[in-house]
């Protein structure tokens, strides 16, 4: 029996600890597993005791005396009169009369929290800013550090009232306080709510509205994760140090009009959820929007913005309204996405507006706006279709503001920004972006003809472009296997590290190996392009394609009026008459005076243009006039013009089928007369005889004789009458380009 017994117990040990197994690994299983993102942590119910307590033993936190109320439930409701009361005026006079600052870590705040109230109230006076500093008008409990951040106020209120000066309405002076401070009379005109200590509102949640309106904070803000379930009123707030609402959730609206925000801001992977105004603020420091979502209005308009605005992956559900603002610096909108409209109106922009990747789903608006010399948009990766979005801005202004580094991944967007223009009928800046395109076109012509090409470089090209020995091997063993498909495939090889392949990647291409006559063709394109981009803009600069034709005209007509009446010395002199040649230069420095002009003031490259039209111009005629005069003229009518002109009638004409000499015809010889050389306006009509060859235009049917005429007078003349082909084609294609109503008709789809 005693054994049975004993067999019973430890049976019922065993069996005990065997069903307790399971329990404990699932307590152990809780314990490691996080707590939902919903569970809210406990709360302690603040009394007046406890917040006395808290009053009395601050604690210590980052250097600073902080008064903790962590984890506090705090009721503020009306019903809670008493408490409430008794809670602003014991913070007040604890705040007031000392650094200390408020944590409201997970604390939950039921009822309106009207944070304004918990600073020390405190008049600005316009005199004592610009008075002795000694005397002191605010309150003497401040240091002098604290005097020294509140009278920062008054530079940035004259900041702002020298922006709006210039035409752009800030509505920061018309705060209370800069009127105060910018005022001249000693009686104070507005008071505002100093709050010393620094404010922590990490994961707190609010209930009821917030109000700090009329505030300045001479210490941080930090409400990282602030949950605000009512409307918040920040209006006119000052921020003297660093402020971080990253990752709060504003679910009513939120008011920060009219703020200073004196030190960096952080908004990064904020939700408002209803309306966000920050009309007419100041950051004088970047302000961070990273990441932060606006679902309803997002209003910026007149905002000042002093360092770098990040509004990088944004996503504005609603309208944003950036109007009238002044971007001092780099404004990034990253992979920002805009589904509704956008205006950036009489906007200023001083930097880089970064829009690559950005998405525009509906409207953008530059009306108005000013860019800098520095300042562009830079639209690599956009995303935008023009059949269902917009982007407005001053016709021709807006398009030369697009700045985009390739055109290797581009092409599409600036398709689709041309298109966009040309349904807007802005030609000149649809044009402007074709010739971006074809310009960047260019700089990939020029790195293929220039660039090694690691599929085919030998290893001592290779070595010669920069690598060592042991990487050009690498190079050379890797291509064996297989064929590089882009030069970033070069990282994949050990011994190249990053800093070699950025230092060379500019020089390298990957592609198909050039035959001669391959690579002859490219060069051809290149050529052909760049003499296009050159003298004409590629179609899209009339003035330019002008002042070419009339730098081109007044030089073949002194050429012309050179050889006709300038023959010889000896034995008998035929030379112009003194008022003639006076005439002839004077009129050729007037011409070629404001050609030039034309050419300077609509060039991109003005002396690469006029280096390249020169080599067009010069080199072959001026071979052919010392030929020449080198081997004199010894024919028949020497005292007779060499050009003819109709003498049947006298009147403006479209000559596009004339050759610049007659037929050997009887008949017209007798109707083409020689030009009268002792008339005093003969010289005219060598320039008449150059537009003809030139433009297919004149006044007169000017043509070379057929008897007796030197063959090198001959070959100037087609000389230029080839190059007139190739010159109306050029006039026409700009034309059909610059001509709204032409234009669309050819160009769109």
């Amino acid at each position: 029996m005693h054994n049975l017994s004993f067999k019973r117990k430890v049976h019922r040990r065993v069996s005990l600890r065997t069903s307790a197994l399971p329990l404990a690994f699932l307590c152990v299983l809780l314990l490691l597993l996080p707590l939902p993102a919903s569970a809210q942590p406990e709360r302690t119910p603040l009394t007046l005791e406890l917040l006395q307590e808290r009053l009395r033993t601050p604690i210590l936190r980052e250097g600073n005396l902080t008064v903790d109320l962590q984890k506090m439930a705090i009721d503020l409701r009306p019903e809670n009169t008493n408490f409430r009361d008794a809670f602003y005026q014991l913070l007040r006079k604890e705040l007031g009369t000392k650094p200390l600052g408020l944590d409201l870590s997970y604390a939950l705040i039921l009822g309106d929290f009207v944070g304004s109230d918990l600073g020390l109230r405190t008049p600005l006076y316009g005199k004592a800013m610009s008075g002795d500093k000694a005397r002191g008008v605010y309150a003497p409990i401040f240091t002098a550090t604290e005097q020294e951040k509140l009278e920062s106020l008054r530079f940035v209120c004259r900041e702002s009232l020298a922006m709006s000066t210039t035409g752009y309405a800030y509505a920061l002076p018309n705060s209370k306080d800069c009127r105060s401070l910018l005022g001249t009379e000693s009686t104070p005109a507005s008071e505002i709510a100093v709050f010393r200590g620094v404010l922590t509102l990490v994961q707190t949640r609010f209930n009821g509205e917030v109000k700090f309106s009329n505030t300045f904070f001479l210490q941080s803000v930090d409400a990282q994760g602030a949950t605000f379930l009512q409307p918040t009123n920040w209006t006119e707030t000052r921020f003297a140090r660093p402020v971080n609402f990253t990752s709060a959730n504003f679910q009513q609206s939120s008011n920060f009009q009219g703020s200073i925000f004196f030190e960096k801001a952080n908004f990064k992977k904020i939700k408002f959820q209803e309306l966000a105004d920050f009309q007419g603020s100041f950051f004088e420091n970047s302000a961070n929007f990273n990441q932060t979502t606006f679902k309803q209005l997002a209003k910026f308009s007149s905002v000042q913005w002093q360092g770098n605005a990040d509004f990088s992956e944004a996503f504005f559900a609603n309208q944003a309204q950036f109007t009238k603002a002044n971007f001092n610096q780099l404004l990034l909108l990253i992979e920002a996405t805009f589904d509704q409209a956008v205006s950036f109106r009489e906007t200023e922009f001083n930097q880089l507006v970064n829009l690559q990747s950005a998405n525009i789903l509906n409207q953008a608006d530059f009306s108005d706006a000013r860019f800098s010399k520095e300042a562009c948009l830079s639209v690599s990766g956009l995303t935008f279709n023009s059949n269902q979005a917009k982007i407005l801005g001053n016709p021709g202004e807006i398009g030369k503001m697009f700045c985009i580094p390739t055109l290797q991944g581009n092409q599409n967007i600036l398709r689709n920004l041309g298109q966009n223009f040309r349904q807007q009928q802005q030609i000149a800046d649809a044009n402007e972006l074709e010739y971006t395109k074809q310009r960047l076109r260019l700089i990939e012509f020029g790195h293929r003809l220039t660039a090694t090409n690691i599929n085919s470089a030998s290893v001592a090209s290779l070595i010669n472009l920069g690598f060592s020995a042991t990487q050009a091997e690498a190079i050379a063993q890797r291509r064996l296997v297989k064929s590089f498909r882009n030069s970033s495939e070069l990282l994949t090889i050990a011994d190249i590290d990053l800093e070699k392949y950025t230092q060379l990647s500019d020089r390298l291409i990957v592609g198909e190996t050039l035959s001669i006559g391959g690579w002859l063709l490219q060069a051809w394109g290149w050529l052909a392009l760049s003499i296009l981009l050159l003298l004409s803009g590629y179609g899209t600069n009339f003035w330019l394609v002008f002042g070419v034709g009339g730098l081109a005209i007044a030089y073949f007509g002194l050429l012309f009026w050179l050889v006709d009446r300038y023959r010889r010395l000896h034995p008998v002199p035929i030379i112009p008459t003194s008022y003639e040649t006076i005439s002839i230069l004077v009129s050729f420095s007037v011409l070629e005076f404001f050609s030039l002009l034309a050419i300077f003031r609509n060039a991109e490259q003005p002396w690469v243009t006029l280096g390249c039209l020169l080599i067009i111009l010069v080199p072959v005629p001026m071979a052919l006039l010392i030929r020449l005069y080198q081997q004199g003229r010894y024919h028949d009518l020497m005292d007779v013009s060499y050009f003819t002109e109709d003498g049947t009638f006298r009147q403006l004409r479209l000559l596009i089928g004339r050759l610049p000499v007659i037929p050997r015809n009887e008949t017209f010889r007798e109707r083409y007369m020689p030009l009268l050389c002792d008339r005093r306006w003969n010289w005219l009509n060598y320039y008449d005889f150059s537009l003809n060859n030139l433009v297919k235009l004149g006044f007169n049917d000017i043509r070379l004789r057929d008897e007796h005429l030197p063959g090198i007078i001959s070959a100037l003349a087609w000389y230029q009458w080839s190059l007139g082909l190739i010159y109306i084609t050029l006039v026409l294609w700009t034309l059909s380009r610059t001509i709204p109503g032409l234009n669309l008709l050819i160009y769109l789809k």
